[in-house]
C-alpha cells in the first residue's frame, strides 16, 4: 500500500517536480563530462640545463645566498693552503701550519695535549712543519731521529718525562716503548715537553718570553748551541756554534750567518716564528 507523507498530501505536483529535477541534473552532468577534453597520459621531458633554482623568500640567519649559474655545475670552495710537506718548505703562515695539523687524524689530539701542557699549539705545528714537512716519517740517512717530530731517542725520553711530570694525566694517552716514537700523538706529547725544556733554558739564558724561532735552535741543535744561537748576533757564523757534522746534516754552508739561518727558518713557518713558545 502506498504511503503518502502527511506534508505531501494534496501536493502531487511537488513529487513530480522532484523527479523531473533529478533527471535534468543527471542530463546536465553527462553533458558537462562529454564537453571536457580527453585526458592525456604524462609525457616525459628532458631537462635542459641546471634545475630551476628555488629562491627562498627569507634566508636562514647566518647562511649566505648561493647562486647556481645556469647550465654549469657548482662545487664548494676547496682548501687553498700552500704547504707542500717537503721538509724544506713550510706553510708560510702559522694559521696554515695549525690547520694542516688539524687536518690529520691525530692533529686535534696533539693540539689538546699541547694545550694541557701550556704549550702554544702553533709552536708544536711549526715544529712539525720544519722537522718532517708535515709527515710521519722514519729515520733519514745518517740520523736516528724518527717520527712526525723527528726526535732522537734521548730527546724523546726527556721530553716525555718533562710532559708527564707537568701533567700526569697524559700518561693514559702514551703508546709505550719504542713504538711511541712512531705514534704521532704520543710523540707530540714528547715534542711539547721538549719545547717546555727549551723555554725554560732560554729564559734562564736571559731571553725573555722565548719565541718559536728562539726555540728552533734548541730543538735542532741541543741545549748548549740552542741558547747560544738564540742570543747570538745576526752576523755571527753558524759554524761558531755547531759542528761541521751538524752543519752538513742541516745543509748549512760554512759562510751562513745566524741571521741567514733564522731567515730560512722564518720562511718555512711564517709568522709562527714570532709567537711565544708557551700559550
Amino acid at each position: 500500500m502506498s504511503v503518502v507523507r502527511r506534508e505531501d498530501r494534496g501536493r502531487p505536483w511537488l513529487r513530480c517536480n522532484r523527479r523531473a529535477g533529478l533527471a535534468l541534473g543527471a542530463t546536465a552532468m553527462l553533458a558537462t563530462i562529454a564537453a571536457q577534453p580527453a585526458a592525456r597520459a604524462q609525457v616525459p621531458a628532458t631537462l635542459n640545463g641546471a634545475p630551476i633554482q628555488v629562491t627562498p623568500y627569507a634566508l636562514e640567519p647566518g647562511v649566505p645566498a648561493i647562486t647556481i649559474p645556469a647550465g654549469a655545475p657548482t662545487t664548494t670552495p676547496g682548501d687553498t693552503g700552500t704547504g707542500t710537506g717537503s721538509g724544506t718548505s713550510g706553510t708560510g703562515t702559522s694559521g696554515n701550519a695549525l690547520n694542516t695539523l688539524l687536518s690529520q687524524s691525530w692533529g686535534a689530539e696533539a693540539i689538546t695535549e699541547a694545550e694541557a701542557l701550556g704549550v702554544n699549539p702553533t709552536a708544536l705545528a711549526a715544529t712539525w712543519v720544519v722537522e718532517s714537512g708535515c709527515q710521519n716519517v722514519g729515520s733519514s740517512s745518517g740520523s736516528s731521529a724518527t717520527g712526525a717530530f723527528q726526535m732522537q731517542s734521548a730527546a724523546y725520553q726527556e721530553g716525555l718525562q718533562t710532559a708527564l711530570a707537568a701533567n700526569p694525566s697524559l700518561a693514559s694517552q702514551v703508546v709505550q716503548g719504542a713504538a711511541g716514537m712512531s705514534d704521532p700523538a704520543t710523540e707530540a706529547i714528547a715534542a711539547s715537553g721538549y719545547l717546555m725544556q727549551a723555554n725554560t733554558a732560554l729564559t734562564n739564558g736571559g731571553i725573555s718570553d722565548p719565541t718559536v724561532l728562539d726555540a728552533r735552535a734548541y730543538y735542532n741543535f741541543g741545549p748548549t748551541a740552542g741558547v747560544a744561537i738564540a742570543a747570538a748576533a745576526p752576523s755571527d757564523l753558524m759554524s761558531t756554534y755547531i759542528s761541521s757534522a751538524a752543519m752538513a746534516g742541516n745543509n748549512i754552508s760554512a759562510t751562513e750567518t745566524v741571521g741567514q739561518w733564522q731567515a730560512s727558518v722564518s720562511s718555512k713557518i711564517g709568522n709562527a716564528a714570532s709567537q711565544s713558545v708557551l700559550s
